[in-house]
């Protein structure tokens, strides 16, 4: 029999949950069904005008840029210290302590290579975003899950990781506002894992993508704001500013980390298109578009959880985020929940909460029993997923 093509590092990796998401949205379509998809979380919401047009001039002012700055243009690297400073507090260094990246998402799956050697152990969350763990496998790396549940407000049970971290444990990845949960953390919690990961000589990597997306009365804090050294953040403007066909982000924090990523990257690609970057620049100078964006998202938000909270279902408004982690009644798996919201009738996409989680050392799956809607969809059709919620029988079968 011949060699399988895909390596057995690939073949290792468990199917992308969003890709099979994306595949049963596909189908219902094909059979011209209208379709409201709460599954990945892609903002449907149109890039502000501003930042289009500084992306057009950006064509006209780099047309013989050549190839980008692997780092990241200075300009943009500038930009992203002076948002940092604005917004929170931070001073760093353009020059040396930050880096652009190509969108969050390559970042972190590539990060572990820059720091890990094989047999050293990544630390991901349960619920958590999946590139996470996929990038510790490609670095040959081994994976820890740590629980995220609603009695300790999503955050990780740091006496129960204290007990059970492996010897070999080189990186905590954490995430706030956080995807799924929608939980956020506050600057005390962020304290205290920092001190955790000092204590125990850990990288800290902590995913900002969400960081500019909370719905309380405090903005979100980012883990910069309470440590430096061995920390680091990756940043995204996908969501902050509806750039997620964009591709670009940056990574800030200690300088050692930030040089090894840089030097990872020139090995795998060629940064991020300058005319990019400078539509990214605009974006950051503007706090107005993410004020609206927060409001149309809380909006959302309100309108699909109140639906929800009617059929009696346990409230679950996220603080953060652009996500509603939604418990189930006991005894309904959430695999079947999405499975009955995928009839034609309802034709309402979402991700099963187990998709979205690893099981973990106690054999428990964080994400079983949840569904996860991404608000994502036009407030007209989020107002028709409403309506379908609440006047199609789903919940008892």
């Amino acid at each position: 029999m011949p060699r399988p093509v895909e390596s057995e590092r690939l073949r290792a990796l468990p199917p992308y949950a969003f890709a099979e998401i994306d595949a049963r949205a596909a189908e219902l379509r094909r059979q011209h069904v209208e379709v409201i998809d709460f599954g990945v979380g892609d903002p449907s919401i149109p890039t502000p005008g501003p930042i289009r047009r500084a992306c057009r001039e950006g064509v006209e002012r780099y047309a013989d840029a050549g190839y980008p700055a692997y780092a990241g243009a200075p300009f943009f690297r500038q930009a992203a210290a002076d948002w940092l400073r604005r917004r929170h507090g931070v001073e760093l260094s353009a020059e040396t302590e930050i880096t652009a990246t190509i969108g969050s998402k390559e970042a972190v799956f590539h990060f572990p290579a820059a720091v890990c050697d094989p047999g050293d152990v990544v630390v991901v969350p349960s619920p958590g975003y999946p590139p996470y763990a996929a990038g510790a496998r490609f670095a040959e790396a081994g994976t820890h899950p740590y629980g995220l549940f609603a009695d300790r407000g999503f955050l990780p049970d740091l006496e129960a990781l204290e007990r059970s971290l492996p010897p070999r444990a080189r990186l905590l990845w954490i995430n706030y506002p956080n995807s799924p949960t929608g939980a956020c953390a506050t600057r005390d919690d962020l304290a205290r894992l920092a001190a955790f990961a000092r204590r125990h000589d850990l990288l800290l990597a902590s995913d900002e993508a969400y960081i500019d997306l909370w719905f309380g009365e405090q903005p979100a804090p980012s883990l910069l704001a309470v440590a430096r050294e061995r920390v680091i953040c990756f940043f995204s403007l996908s969501k902050r500013s509806a750039m997620t066909g964009y591709r670009v982000g940056f990574a800030a924090g200690d300088r050692e980390l930030i040089g090894a990523l840089r030097r990872l990257k020139t090995n795998l690609d060629s940064g991020v298109p300058t005319f990019i970057q400078s539509a990214a620049a605009e974006a950051l100078a503007d706090e107005t578009h993410v004020e609206q964006m927060r409001e149309e998202y809380r909006d959302k938000r309100d309108r699909l959880c109140a639906a929800l909270e009617r059929l009696g279902l346990p409230p679950a408004r996220p603080a953060g985020a652009i996500y509603v982690w939604q418990p189930l009644p006991p005894g309904l798996d959430d695999r079947e929940a999405a499975r009955r919201l995928l009839r034609p009738e309802l034709a309402i996409v979402t991700t099963p909460g187990s998709l979205l989680a690893g099981p973990l050392p106690d054999g428990r799956n964080p994400g079983a029993g949840h569904l996860r809607f991404a608000l994502v969809p036009p407030l007209h059709l989020v107002d028709e997923a409403v309506r379908r919620l609440t006047s199609i029988p789903w919940l008892d079968g």
